[in-house]
């Protein structure tokens, strides 16, 4: 039988682990909606995917102030109450949150569904109205489904959400494409009934929309299933007592709902508001942007077009993104324990690792999304003029890295439990990312990139502030040769072996950029791979990345033999 202190370092495994599991999930996830958005852009094209975005900017606002922070602040109460022992006080926690969900849920649904048609005219694409529809049920189903998986993500399991997010995203893909090709045919209709254009734009948004619904209630009775049969299970120790104990075996002191509602309501608020403010740029952009081009004397349709181009651009953008989203979930509960056992010399061990570890992510990215943008904008939208999405990718790339940083040190700041401090970096971000579009937009005339450039830099002043503050409420300094340079060398490099691999194979075969997606595929794929492989062995030669540090990721062990097989360790 395992010990005291077994079971309590089982549930501290290191969270690198823990967190390359919700990478590798969120990857997979950002994969498959890559996959999917091609069909479905392939259906509603630049117009349509303009309308989806708008709508989707609009609803993941709403998403945020009802439920976004749910998983964070949940999982934060669980796992430092976990750390005391009290196991009863976790399970009444989980309660208070789902009354927490059904109200904020509720308001922010029927504020998405009422207020559908004005925020549509606000951002100038009134056509995206339907997908604003469609999407306030999701609101409310989502809050639910943040408070069960923070409830498990507090337990030091990301398991039950990487799985769940797999479930989610493939039932979204299959009835997103199939809801959007059924609407747009009867969108068709409609042109031809109403002697209009848009409505078959629209409609096809709203069907891709209707498969988020589908893909978080699929989400929904998994975890509902999951936490009937395991959910006191999951906390380990305390599955075995009585649900009306007033103490447990550790002189635990039952706190009540009002008591409990009330902490996860100041938990809630600084993150509401800190992931408002940092996320909300997307909104303020879309309306910025619309009234500035509407200014300039640009169309709605046109303006959709443009902004479908911007949502193409950050599909791609996301996918390396996803790994640090995936950290920072990980990262909070299992910081929040180190802080909260006043635990200096891990709280500094726990910050590094996540910090390299999202570095090591993205800096290769941006500079593969940078090198290889033409043949992977073909590869994902085929059949498309793709000289304007070609060029946001290529000067959008550095986004990666700064948006990788600055989400993963505003985890950091979270659980050092200074959740103020975020808000007030964004608020001050944000003030001059506003300032940037406007000059951009409207001085320079620089259409949709000013979008781009504004939000890098908005980035940048995230991570320059959170740093700042880091260092000097833990006490930490980064290094910056194996975290930052040595990452930086091998990205070159591995991105000279990429251009050179993709132009080698256009060379020899010229053939295949004339054969769609199947032809893309041949180029773009064997590029990847060898980017992979020269990142890979380039970061163990030059040491940015040792024995042990290989030994924590998944699968580490097998990784070091195969390594020693090959002779680079």
């Amino acid at each position: 039988m395992k010990t005291n202190s077994e079971k309590k370092a089982k549930r501290a495994a290191d969270f690198v682990i823990q967190g390359s599991i919700l990478a590798m999930a969120g990857i997979l996830v950002r994969i498959i909606g890559m996959l999917y958005r091609m069909p479905l852009n392939d259906i509603i094209g630049k117009q349509g995917n303009g309308y989806y975005t708008s709508a989707y900017n609009v609803y993941n606002i709403l998403l945020i102030l009802s439920s976004y922070s749910m998983p964070v602040a949940i999982s934060k109460m669980i796992s430092s109450r976990l750390a005391r022992g009290e196991y009863e006080n976790c399970r009444r926690i989980l309660k208070a949150g789902l009354i927490y969900a059904t109200i904020a849920g509720g308001i922010a649904g029927c504020a998405l569904w009422f207020g559908a048609d004005l925020f549509a005219d606000l951002m100038k694409t009134p056509f995206s109205s339907y997908a604003l529809k469609t999407l306030a049920p999701t609101i409310w189903i989502m809050a639910y489904l943040g408070v069960l998986r923070g409830y498990f993500q507090g337990t030091g399991t990301m398991v039950p959400t990487a799985l769940s997010q797999i479930m989610e995203q493939v039932v979204n893909a299959i009835v997103s494409v199939v809801a959007a090709g059924i609407l747009f045919n009867v969108g068709l209709g409609m042109n031809g009934a109403e002697g209009a254009q848009n409505y078959s734009y629209a409609l096809g948004a709203a069907g891709g929309t209707i498969g988020t619904g589908a893909g978080a209630v699929t989400a929904f009775i998994f975890f509902m299933i999951l936490t009937a049969a395991k959910g006191r299970e999951a906390l380990g120790e305390g599955k075995g007592q009585a649900k009306g104990a007033e103490y447990m075996r550790t002189g635990e002191s039952r706190e009540s709902y009002g008591r409990l509602m009330y902490v996860l309501t100041i938990t809630v608020l600084p993150i509401i508001v800190s992931s408002a403010v940092y996320n909300c740029s997307n909104v303020v952009d879309n309306f910025l942007f619309g009234q500035g081009m509407d200014r300039l004397g640009y169309t709605g349709e046109e303006i959709a077009v443009f902004w479908g181009a911007l949502g193409q651009y950050q599909l791609l953008f996301n996918i390396p993104v996803a790994v640090s989203n995936a950290l920072s979930s990980s990262l909070i509960p299992s910081l929040s324990r180190a802080v909260s056992k006043k635990d200096s010399k891990e709280t500094k061990k726990r910050i590094r690792a996540a910090v390299r570890f999202s570095m090591l992510i993205s800096i290769p990215a941006a500079v593969g999304i940078a090198v290889l943008a033409s043949p992977v904008c073909d590869l994902l939208f085929a059949g498309e003029d793709n000289s304007l999405l070609i060029r946001l990718t290529m000067s959008g790339a550095l986004a990666v890295v700064f948006f990788s940083l600055s989400t993963v040190t505003n985890a950091v700041l979270q659980g050092l439990n200074r959740l103020d401090v975020p808000v007030r970096h964004a608020f001050i971000s944000l003030a001059v990312h506003i300032v940037l579009v406007e000059v951009f937009l409207l001085v320079f005339r620089m259409g949709i990139f000013s979008v781009v450039y504004a939000n890098i830099l908005f980035a940048f002043m995230m991570c320059l502030l959170n740093g700042r503050t880091i260092a000097r409420c833990a006490d930490y300094r980064q290094e910056y040769k194996k975290t930052m340079v040595l990452p930086t060398v091998c990205a070159l490099i591995m991105g000279a072996a990429a251009w050179g691999v993709y132009r080698g194979i256009i060379f020899v075969f010229p053939a295949l950029l004339h054969h769609g997606r199947i032809g893309m595929a041949f180029v773009v794929l064997p590029s990847v791979a060898a980017a992979i492989a020269v990142y890979g062995v380039l970061l163990i030669r030059l040491k940015a990345v040792d024995e042990e540090e290989l030994k924590e990721m998944p699968m580490g062990t097998r990784l070091v033999g195969l390594c020693k097989k090959a002779k680079l360790l």
